[in-house]
């Protein structure tokens, strides 16, 4: 979880959405709901088969009926396809229905619907355990962020270019809404109100850019850029629904060798329950759905080591959010959660199989940190620590031979191997003149895997970044 400004976010005072909009909007499509999710797939199969003309879209009959004979296995794609590309792909199975009236919950039983659709007609691979895990949990998180994003844009009352600029960005955050506008018409014509779902609520963004610094047995060197986005009041003491809190960060590289996406966390409430409000000092409690992703690869062509590979896109838990103003209105933030891992991945020492390195695991993770800011946040300086245990139960035979087997029948998460991460970073900003900022991270990601048939390993990496900030 990434600090923000506090301050901004509980003087500012939201905006209910206007009845006349949540009626018109509000109204379930199911069977058009339902032929988006199809369609979705059907396109994505289309162009697989005839575009790309991929092994895999290579379906038929025959292939339908071994999917259901065979059942689930845990295939062998890379993390970002499997634990990133996938979810996306539910965000917008669950954006076919969000757009269409059915509310968060409503909506991830689409997600779930297309998912299995597309691992037992739409492929002739068998279907996939971790993908039909990953795909709607992960995709809801995905999806309800762009879907809230995409409202803040949202203003039927608008014409001429600004309308066009405006349906166009709603169509990049939330393609399936985007879709759904046009086909209702609903993209071009204008009404008395501004169509928004969710009102006007409290945001605070800070985009930050600059050099960044990655080390461990090599060393690299580039440029990063990092979006903090915050969205609703942490503490609210009215009725919520689902992620009517949540934050973003996301970090994009430019650096030799490394992903470019290599960050995302997402945290979104799903129930809040406030303990404290006074002027000085806020305590609440909540359950969270939280959605973290990390990647890295080898800094430079003679290194073998990876400094880091996890993430934890389907996960679930509770936490605890606080707040207190001291004199000169200053401020203290701290927060800490558990949370249980239904299903992620922590990269493999030893698990190299098609384009998998890593083992796919579930477990725990636990998240504490606490932040200092001056008076008008002209000073801060946050510490906080991560850390993330995985447990991989279904190994392979010792013996097997790992460069000699069916990639497509293995049926394994990876390793017998039991990971702890931890990731600890400090934080200290300087307020350089009115909303630009000046920040340094120090963060060390350490990782220790015990293998039940192999050698432990340990591995540690230094990720140093000094930015200059902008908050909104």
């Amino acid at each position: 979880m990434c600090f923000s400004s506090e301050t901004a976010i509980i003087a500012q005072s939201g905006f209910d959405p206007d009845g006349v909009d949540l009626d018109y909007y509000g109204k379930k499509h199911f069977l058009k709901a339902s032929l988006m999710t199809a369609g979705i797939n059907i396109g994505l199969w289309a162009f697989d088969r005839y575009a790309l003309n991929a092994d895999y879209a290579q379906i038929s009959l025959n292939s339908i009926k071994d999917n259901f004979s065979k059942g689930f296995v845990w295939d062998n794609d890379q993390m970002s396809t499997n634990m990133f590309l996938h979810p996306y792909h539910g965000n917008l199975y669950f954006n076919a229905a969000r757009s269409n009236g059915y509310n968060f919950w409503q909506s991830g039983l689409f997600a779930l619907g297309g998912s299995a659709m597309w691992e037992f007609l739409m492929e002739c691979e068998y279907p996939s355990t971790n993908d039909i895990i990953t795909t709607p949990i992960g995709g809801m998180a995905l999806g309800e962020v762009l879907y809230r994003t995409s409202d803040l844009i949202l203003d039927d009352r608008s014409g001429g270019w600004e309308r066009g600029g405006r349906e166009v960005a709603i169509f990049i955050l939330s393609p399936m809404r985007g879709v759904t506008r046009a086909i209702n018409g609903d993209a071009w014509r204008k009404r008395t109100t501004t169509g928004r779902q969710f009102g006007v609520p409290n945001v605070s963004i800070e985009v930050a850019t600059g050099v960044r610094l990655l080390k461990n047995n090599d060393t690299g060197i580039g440029f990063a850029t990092e979006l903090n986005f915050e969205y609703g009041n942490r503490y609210s003491m009215k009725q919520e629904r689902p992620y009517d809190f949540f934050n973003l960060h996301t970090a994009i590289n430019l650096q030799a060798s490394q992903p470019i996406f290599g960050r995302l966390n997402i945290q979104g409430r799903l129930h809040n329950i406030p303990i404290i409000e006074t002027d000085k000092t806020r305590l609440n409690l909540g359950v969270f759905q939280q959605f973290d992703y990390y990647d890295s690869d080898t800094l430079s062509s003679k290194s073998t080591q990876i400094p880091y590979k996890f993430c934890t896109p389907a996960s679930l838990g509770i936490g605890s959010m606080f707040h207190n103003s001291q004199p000169q209105n200053d401020q203290i933030e701290a927060f800490g959660y558990i949370t249980a891992i239904i299903l992620g991945a922590v990269s493999s020492d030893y698990y190299k199989v098609d384009a998998r390195n890593y083992n796919m695991a579930s477990g725990i993770s636990l998240k504490t940190g606490i932040k200092y800011s001056l008076g008008d946040d002209r000073f801060s300086l946050s510490l906080s620590h991560e850390y993330y245990r995985f447990y991989t139960w279904q190994g392979y035979n010792p013996n097997t031979d790992l460069s000699n087997v069916n990639t497509k029948t293995i049926n394994v998460q990876g390793d017998h191997s039991t990971a702890s991460i931890h990731l600890t970073e400090a934080t200290a900003g300087l307020k350089l003149h009115n909303n630009i900022y000046l920040s340094g991270k120090f963060s060390h990601i350490s990782r220790h895997t015990h293998y039940r048939f192999h050698d432990d390993t340990h591995s540690n990496t230094i990720d140093c970044q000094l930015m200059l900030s902008l908050k909104l």
